[in-house]
């Protein structure tokens, strides 16, 4: 694989699953465009890149704010001429009984997971349309199959795969590669900063990080399936799984699914 002369777009890049994919197309030659919330995380991270050799801006971005996707694509073009590849990352998820739920927090989870990903792909459409370019969703297998006390997180994800499976087929006489990338549980701060029933951050982790994928893995599989015009990259075993036994047993999924999510210390399926 080679991206030299490619410019990589990434949201949620100050951590994580975002912080990983900066480092992995850097290293494959790309010129890296950051956003996230937390700008001094970032201008850490373009210092560590330009140190490296690799061209590296950032941007402060809320992606729940369409302004600020809006001002990422705009500073990327005006610093490098082009984008070839938008990577839609920054995400948030829950973990909750839609019983018990504040209905912001489901708005919340819509506003990051889905509206994010419209607004950054709203602007950048045109660049990546000129450059036959890739436009990635980083979704989960909760995009596949509805998980259990992640109402909030499956239906966003679910919204993100209909919306970038539409883009892909307007788009499909342009040259844009679309791919939905559905890891499953990754070793990240993804499930610190989960949403409990009232909208608080959950603080700590209900599964075991040192048994899943890491962050740097799942970037290297997200490269490669840029690299190779994938349309769906399912990671994992689970991942291919959930898609195959929905086609054929979903009942049994849904029992497979609750079972385990029950099996969480503190779960509200308990």
């Amino acid at each position: 694989m080679n991206f030299k002369d490619k410019v990589v777009v990434i949201t949620g890049a100050s951590s994580g699953i975002g912080l990983a994919l900066a480092y992995e197309f850097a290293a494959l030659g790309a010129s890296i465009a950051m956003g996230a919330r937390t700008e001094e995380k970032l201008k850490t991270v373009a210092n560590t890149l330009a140190a490296r050799g690799t061209r590296a801006i950032y941007t402060a971005t809320d992606v729940t704010r369409e302004e600020d996707c809006k001002r990422l694509i705009e500073r990327t073009v005006e610093a490098f001429g082009r984008i070839d590849v938008l990577i839609c990352n920054a995400g948030i998820s829950m973990r909750a009984l839609f019983d018990d739920v504040d209905l912001s927090v489901l708005r919340r989870l819509m506003d990051v997971n889905f509206w994010g990903t419209v607004y950054c792909t709203k602007y950048a459409l045109p660049y990546i349309q000129q450059s036959r370019g890739s436009i990635v969703g980083v979704s989960s297998v909760a995009g596949l199959h509805g998980l259990p006390a992640r109402t909030g997180y499956s239906a966003s994800k679910y919204a993100m795969h209909g919306f970038l499976e539409t883009i892909r087929i307007e788009n499909r006489k342009k040259g844009v590669h679309v791919m939905i990338a559905a890891p499953g549980f990754t070793a990240s701060n993804v499930r610190f900063a989960a949403l409990t029933a009232d909208g608080s951050a959950q603080g700590e982790t209900p599964r075991a990080e040192e048994q899943m994928m890491s962050p740097e893995e799942v970037a290297r599989r997200i490269a490669t399936g840029v690299w190779k015009h994938k349309r769906t990259l399912l990671m994992e075993f689970q991942g291919r799984a959930t898609f195959l036994l929905k086609k054929i047993c979903p009942s049994f999924l849904d029992k497979m699914f609750y079972d385990h999510m029950a099996q969480e210390p503190d779960s509200p399926l308990r």
